[in-house]
């Protein structure tokens, strides 16, 4: 209660009583006004003191008094209490922030420095990489914003190096560091590399895992720039890492890599140029796992390993809130060469899970269409990312309440020595459609990453060509984007031109190449590349015969289309897979599709 003299000193003392949260609940709180108050008032907490200046808010076990020149002055009547501090490795919210943003942090960072020493154009300029950390049981715990079919499948090539060599006889030691790119081990396809270093952060095994994936510009195989069109079996398609040692204990082996990059009928066409992206990527490791060292040193092992556990449970939390509000589903998505992809969502309110079902998938292809499971897990990731909604990492938390149905030697699941090069880039795109589909949210994008690729003996070059978005419930479809599993940029025309000898003469949006609907999908585009060499260049693409569908009645997108206009005039019609030799001055033009509308 206050206890005052019976004259206030001006206005109202008592302003209005309110319920406060304070200490650990909600308490009737009365509000008095400063410049009321007298010489000798005071109050035992709770309560809360206003003037123009500031607000006073008096705890329970505090007093307030205004003292003779007119003082507030606050005073303790009760001991203090000890407050239960949370443990260093508790899952505080705020901590949780901070460390979940830490080990984004040092994914970026890992990023920069691939960026940065990186010889070759595609992962220089285009940024066809990928870095990310893992647990010490290989589990993916964040991730830089780069390439989504990279970081879903990654930790496959992490478990895959822990499972071959903690137990063998040589085991793992600090400064080594492992490389692989075989699909059926861990890998996706051969031209992403996967280097693969162990963290010890004080104990005699790893602690932590970080990884670098690099798209080289080149592993050899049947065509320059390793994505050929026609490949029916993996050999086609360049040089097999299965798996090997690229650092004994700080010795890098150079001499072994180069061996190996110029071994097989098909070798890499520019090994030095491999060598310097594979040192690129080893040292972009190095600086994640210092960085990991590091903050074991700042905050201990124990409590970053504790973190890394955290923001596994947060993001399964995240998606768990997402599966509560879907429901169930299905949809088939047909591909130029007539395989299918089918898929069918189940979910279970009471355990907010999901099981995603791929029977129904057509068998494995005789091309090259075929998607390692890696790759079909990472599109799962991507869209139950997506759907959180949420500023979380990507990671394997994300799976937990998934269960994956993929049938043995079905497309999504193929055995050796299928051809898969399109797997990666092409079935990833229609498996990631399919989902959105079936659960009804967002109309198909282009569903085709446009890989275009061209080179001869001097120059090799790769990149992937942006197209419509899909359209949703709420939203129109971007233009002129690279859409889900690819995130690359286009590498930019002055580098293009001044690199390879050829001219960029349009780069454009193709208009009203998107479907219509009450939310339009977004457009495609035009591109056209003259060549002042003789170059073979080759398309691996889709949805050239197949249309991006549109949802709820929204329309289908326009299909793609490719082109090689000659000097002499003649003109040839370019195949989804295709490829042609160039002379001098002889032009490209491929069209991409649009994105499908969503809405009637």
């Amino acid at each position: 209660p206050a206890t005052a003299p019976a004259r206030a000193a001006s206005g109202a003392l008592h302003v209005a009583t309110h319920e406060v949260f304070v200490g650990h609940g909600w308490q009737r709180c009365a509000f008095y006004n400063r410049t009321a108050l007298p010489a000798g008032w005071r109050i035992a907490g709770p309560a809360v003191i206003i003037d123009s200046a500031g607000t006073t808010l008096v705890e329970p076990g505090w007093q307030a008094e205004v003292d003779a020149a007119a003082n507030l002055i606050l005073t303790r009547l009760a001991p203090a209490g000890k407050t239960a501090l949370p443990a260093a490795d508790a899952p505080d919210p705020i901590r949780l922030e901070l460390f979940a943003n830490r080990f984004m942090a040092i994914a970026e960072d890992m990023g920069e420095a691939l960026k940065t020493t990186a010889w070759s154009v595609n992962i220089k300029e285009r940024l066809d990489f990928s870095c990310a950390i893992f647990d010490g049981d290989g589990h993916l715990i964040a991730n830089a914003p780069h390439m989504p079919v990279h970081l879903g499948s990654m930790g496959d090539s992490v478990r895959t190096v822990m499972g071959k060599w903690a137990g063998s006889a040589r085991g793992i030691h600090p400064g080594d560091a492992f490389v692989l790119n075989n699909p059926f081990a861990g890998g996706t396809h051969l031209p992403d590399v996967t280097v693969v270093v162990p963290v010890f952060a004080g104990g005699a095994a790893p602690s932590f895992w970080v990884a670098a994936r690099g798209h080289q510009a080149d592993i050899g195989g049947i065509t320059p720039g390793s994505m050929p069109p026609d490949s029916r079996s993996i050999a086609e398609e360049g040089v097999l890492i299965d798996n090997i040692l690229l650092i004994d204990q700080g010795n890098f082996l150079e001499a072994e890599m180069l061996a190996l990059l110029r071994s097989g009928p098909w070798p890499a066409r520019d090994p030095a140029r491999c060598i310097g992206d594979l040192k690129a990527q080893a040292a972009a490791c190095t600086r994640g796992a210092t960085a990991l060292v590091d903050l074991c040193r700042s905050d201990s092992e124990a409590v970053v390993a504790a973190f890394m556990r955290h923001v596994q449970d947060n993001a399964e939390q995240a998606v768990r809130e997402a599966i509560s509000r879907l429901k169930d589903g299905h949809r088939f998505v047909e591909m130029d060469n007539g395989a299918r992809v089918c898929v069918a969502v189940h979910i279970d309110p009471a355990s907010r899970s999901a099981a995603i079902d791929f029977t129904g998938t057509s068998p494995q292809l005789a091309d090259n269409f075929n998607a390692p499971f890696s790759v079909a897990q990472a599109a799962v990731l991507y869209v139950f990312r997506c759907l959180a909604g949420n500023d979380l990492p990507m990671n394997d938390g994300c799976m937990r309440p998934l269960t994956l149905i993929v049938p043995d030697g079905s497309m999504l699941r193929p055995q050796a020595p299928a051809a898969v090069v399109a797997g990666n880039v092409e079935t990833s795109q229609i498996i990631t459609d399919a989902l959105f589909g079936a659960l009804g949210v967002l109309a198909a994008s282009e569903g085709t990453m446009n890989n275009f690729t061209f080179g001869n003996a001097a120059h090799q070059y790769y990149e992937t060509i942006c197209g419509g978005a899909g359209a949703g419930d709420g939203f129109a479809g971007a233009s002129a984007v690279q859409t889900h599993m690819t995130n690359s940029r286009l590498t930019d025309p002055e580098v293009l031109e001044s690199r390879f000898p050829v001219l960029v003469e349009e780069f454009s949006v193709r208009p009203c190449s998107g479907g219509s609907g009450r939310w339009p999908g977004g457009d495609g585009v035009i591109r056209r590349i003259r060549f002042r060499e003789a170059m073979t260049a080759s398309l691996l693409s889709g949805r050239r015969r197949t249309r991006p569908f549109g949802l709820a009645g929204g329309g289908d997108a326009l299909p793609g289309s490719a082109r090689v206009e000659r000097t002499d005039g003649r003109v040839d019609i370019l195949a989804a897979c295709d490829r042609a030799e160039l002379a001098p001055g002889d032009m490209i033009i491929i069209e991409t599709p649009g994105g499908g509308g969503f809405g009637a």
